[in-house]
């Protein structure tokens, strides 16, 4: 598929340990020709792991894109009025965030691109990743799956017997779930089998 022309708002929340994951999605969009605006939630911002450095995760997304990164709400409310996002992807998303999503709260940059994007009547589409989405935030992936103009990279349990409430979206689908986003459309199937440890 081609992406050129296009201007894909992808945005990274702070689960931490899927970042190497997306890196190779984001360098996708790109070579398949889309303009990348990054876009990082204050936990990215400002957190070093074991799996990386803030520095070093903000550098490879502004390597990869050749745009600034959106880091402040201040940055990103413009991305409402401008209509500039064919599509914004919020991949990874953590629990937390999505909970605030769920109940339409702004707290973080990615947040306030999710608002303008929805303002615009524009696909939103989410990859979560997070320990609880067959536990309390079950109810929020309830609540956006029938939202309108929200869609959702295909999903499962990465741990089912370790982690039994633990959800992951399969990162890899992510171009085709925004492609289809695009559409309208839903990218089937939702719910899949993922590889567990």
């Amino acid at each position: 598929m081609s992406w050129q022309g296009k201007t894909v708002g992808y945005a990274i929340t702070g689960s931490h340990c899927t970042f190497e994951e997306v890196m190779p999605v984001i360098q996708r969009f790109v070579n398949e020709g889309a303009k990348v605006i990054p876009i990082i939630s204050n936990t990215v911002l400002t957190t070093d792991t074991r799996f990386g450095t803030s520095h070093s995760w903000q550098k490879q997304l502004k390597d990869i894109t050749g745009n600034d990164i959106i880091s402040t709400i201040v940055e990103a409310e413009p991305l409402g009025p401008s209509k500039m996002l064919d599509v914004l992807v919020i991949a990874p998303l953590t629990g937390n965030s999505m909970s605030k999503l769920a109940h339409a709260m702004t707290d973080s940059p990615v947040l306030m691109a999710a608002k303008a994007q929805l303002r615009n009547g524009g696909p939103l589409l989410l990859a979560v990743s997070t320990n609880d989405g067959l536990g309390l935030n079950a109810a929020n992936i309830a609540k956006l799956l029938v939202a309108k103009n929200i869609f959702f990279v295909p999903f499962g349990q990465d741990n089912p017997f370790k982690k039994p409430n633990s959800l992951v979206a399969n990162m890899e689908l992510i171009p085709e779930a925004a492609y289809e986003a695009m559409q309208g459309r839903q990218l089937q199937p939702m719910i899949v089998e993922r590889k567990t440890p």
